[in-house]
């Protein structure tokens, strides 16, 4: 049995962002339960030269809706990186799922060989389409995913490897 690339793509990219949208809601929680100014937990970092978890949350969302975009050929919805809520968090993530469930398995079935083309700073990547989701898209966003959770833990948030999974 063989697995498509749309169903190792945007299915599982919606399943992990609602259950990053839950790990934050969680974060959230812990900021109201013990009077913590939420932008604390927005601007933790688990090192000071990491990105912060706004900005994890952001890439993650970018690498979602952009590989489906470029799998597809079509083009991906640009979000302004501004924002500074959970609130603003939460509906980055739903703009991106609602995004990708406009996305069909017609428009990226059969892509595995479709040239990619990324611009990476001063650097331009080349891949093949499975490639491209396979080892850069799906490790980058697993990357940013993780590392949102692991500030939010590091920062005493009483969520788990299920919370992380989305109760697989």
């Amino acid at each position: 049995m063989t697995i498509s690339l749309y169903t190792a793509s945007v299915p599982t990219f919606v399943h992990s962002l609602k259950a990053l949208k839950g790990v934050l809601q969680k974060g959230e929680a812990h900021a109201a339960a013990h009077k913590i100014e939420p932008g604390v937990l927005l601007q933790a970092r688990l090192y000071p030269t990491m990105f912060p978890l706004t900005r994890q949350v952001q890439i993650a969302c970018d690498f979602a809706k952009g590989c489906a975009a470029r799998l597809a050929g079509i083009e991906a919805p640009k979000f302004e990186d501004s924002e500074s809520t959970f609130a603003e968090l939460y509906a980055r993530i739903d703009r991106t799922i609602e995004f990708l469930g406009t996305v069909t398995a017609a428009q990226i079935d059969g892509q595995e060989e479709r040239d990619i083309e990324i611009k990476a700073g001063p650097r331009t990547l080349n891949f093949k389409g499975q490639a491209y989701l396979l080892g850069f898209v799906n490790p980058n966003f697993y990357f940013h995913s993780t590392t949102a959770y692991a500030i939010l833990r590091h920062c005493g948030v009483d969520v788990g490897k299920g919370d992380f999974l989305g109760g697989l």
